[in-house]
């Protein structure tokens, strides 16, 4: 991937998860500063832990146009709530799932280029993808979606081994970019509307 398409990347997955992050701080009720808060960590956090398990620089602090691109974002969706003061959550789990997506991208392109094997990139992936959400319900006293019975960080790895397959079998880059995107939304946005779930552990039924 060339620097300019992982900056836009990045760009996008950081606005996306800066407007969720308003979204759910708006829906708790949390007001002034506190809303700027939750966006930043919501945009910042995964990709911050990313950087720090890589031994890399933080991407916000080597690339402040990231921050700006943060404020922004929330910004608008603070003009966009005063003006649509009945926000549906829909909006919120729309744009956390392209968030998702896209920084699960950034997360395994970054891994990759610093030499990890697949399965390092894809968890990089994952937790690029993940944190900043995680933390987003913990400051909001959420139970996070990663921890529900619902397709979250399922969707995520899919989206991982989506461009694991691709990129093995010699796709371009951005067609392995695109089909990652395409299984991660598909997956998490048919899960909320179909109500798809992992059930990893069956439930016994009791024999009297």
């Amino acid at each position: 991937m060339t620097a300019d398409y992982f900056h836009f990347l990045n760009i996008i997955g950081v606005a996306f998860f800066a407007i969720s992050g308003t979204l759910l701080g708006h829906d708790k009720d949390i007001g002034g500063f506190g809303v700027v808060v939750v966006g930043t960590v919501t945009a910042l956090g995964g990709g911050t832990l990313r950087d720090v398990l890589l031994n890399q620089p933080v991407f916000w602090i080597a690339q402040p146009d990231y921050l700006y691109a943060t404020y922004a974002a929330i910004f608008v969706a603070v003009i966009f709530i005063r003006y649509m003061p009945d926000v549906s959550n829909y909006y919120m789990l729309l744009v956390d799932a392209i968030g998702m997506a896209t920084f699960n991208v950034v997360g395994i392109e970054k891994a990759l280029i610093e030499g990890t094997t697949m399965m390092v990139a894809i968890t990089m992936g994952m937790t690029t993808g993940i944190f900043g959400g995680l933390m987003r319900d913990v400051i909001c006293r959420e139970v996070p979606l990663v921890m529900r019975d619902e397709l979250y960080s399922t969707a995520c790895f899919c989206g991982g081994l989506a461009y694991a397959a691709l990129f093995l079998l010699g796709v371009p880059y951005l067609w392995c970019i695109f089909g990652s995107l395409f299984i991660t939304v598909f997956l998490r946005l048919g899960a909320l509307h179909w109500g798809w779930q992992p059930n990893i552990f069956r439930k016994r039924t009791v024999r009297k």
